[in-house]
């Protein structure tokens, strides 16, 4: 029996590893163990994923919290080197692109244990993304490679990857997606904020580049409130985001604004209750911009590159400097979303995906 490990360490890697875990836990063959490195350390940002994603308690909580980018990497690396010589797995399995995906596949190639990485080949070409780094060097470590779209497949060839490792699997957010559809469709969350469906737009913001610089930050808010005056916003604010907004003393004009409501980080079902209602999404999330090119819902990602050209290409995806976010919503809004019959979704977005890894893992045990 093969054992393999799943690590999970924050909010993206909860939603790709829970239809994973779905297929490993009930195959005969595989002794999945679940670990949690504890990256997203609040009930908000941690718990709530578990709970929305029927997964278990974690077999493994490493527990390492906050940090530098240094200091998780090297809790990380040091705490799950001691979990595998505990108890060596045949098999790591890592998603996306945080610190913790770069520290365990780390510890695993060092001791020999094989890898497999989901969501491979994403690249921005922007280096100063820490998640960059922690993309390429995954994947110059692991003995698999599943891609989601083609375009990162050929990403990984070009850097000289050879063609073995690399397999166009999916995209598995999609899987989660269309898993839980049926409870995402029944649950209240729009109708508890009064939000009518089609006429309004969810915005999400966290990254450095947007909100630690306190003069970029004040030209979203404005642009933000701007908006607002034509389309409600709803605005589930993550902690970092609103701790700068409060330094930049903009967090008490944008509670003033009447139409954003300032919200909690929202669950999974309740976050994508909002979402499959709005009629456009802002947002520099990797993970927004894939599922609304999935859901046709047009999307502006504040950003200047994305990991994710498919989104740009095959999707409802553009990428917006802050300055032109008022311009860019209004265009959006006129264009409006596309009719699911006339929307098509990158190739093998079809909630297959899982299965896909699996009968490669499967092959390559």
């Amino acid at each position: 029996m093969a054992k393999v490990d799943l690590i999970a360490a924050a909010r993206p890697n909860f939603m790709k590893v829970a239809p994973l875990h779905r297929i490993l836990r009930n195959d005969d063959d595989i002794d999945v163990r679940l670990v949690h490195t504890g990256q997203h350390y609040d009930a908000n940002m941690s718990q709530a994923f578990f709970r929305d994603f029927s997964l278990p308690e974690p077999d493994i909580n490493l527990g390492i919290g906050s940090g530098t980018h240094a200091e998780q990497t090297g809790r990380t690396l040091i705490a799950y080197e001691r979990a595998c010589i505990d108890n060596r797995p045949d098999w790591v399995i890592v998603v996306g692109d945080v610190n913790a995906t770069l520290a365990c596949s780390l510890a695993a190639s060092k001791i020999g244990v094989r890898i497999g990485h989901v969501e491979a080949g994403l690249r921005s070409r922007d280096r100063a993304m820490p998640e960059e780094v922690n993309r390429i060097l995954t994947d110059a470590i692991a003995d698999v490679l599943w891609t989601p779209s083609q375009d990162a497949s050929d990403n990984l060839r070009s850097e000289g990857i050879p063609e073995g490792r690399i397999e166009l699997v999916g995209n598995v957010m999609i899987d989660t997606f269309e898993l839980m559809r049926t409870r995402i469709e029944a649950a209240h969350a729009r109708e508890a904020l009064s939000l009518v469906s089609g006429d309004y737009a969810v915005v999400t913001l966290h990254r450095p580049s947007n909100v630690d610089d306190p003069s970029k930050l004040a030209i979203l808010v404005k642009g933000l409130s701007r908006i607002s005056a034509d389309l409600p916003l709803v605005f589930p604010v993550h902690p970092r985001t609103r701790l700068r907004l409060e330094q930049a003393g903009l967090w008490q004009a944008m509670q003033a604004e009447p139409g954003i409501q300032l919200i909690e980080p929202q669950g999974y079902i309740d976050f994508m209750n909002l979402l499959t209602g709005a009629a456009l999404a802002i947002t520099d999330s990797g993970g927004m911009q894939e599922e609304t090119s999935y859901l046709g819902i047009p999307c502006l990602t504040v950003r200047d590159n994305t990991e994710r050209p498919v989104t740009l290409t095959h999707g409802t995806n553009r990428l917006v400097r802050a300055v032109d976010l008022v311009e860019a919503a209004r265009s959006a809004a006129v264009g409006g979303r596309k009719p699911r019959a006339h929307h098509h979704p990158p190739p093998f977005w079809d909630g297959r995906a899982a299965e896909r890894i699996v009968a490669s893992l499967r092959q390559r045990a």
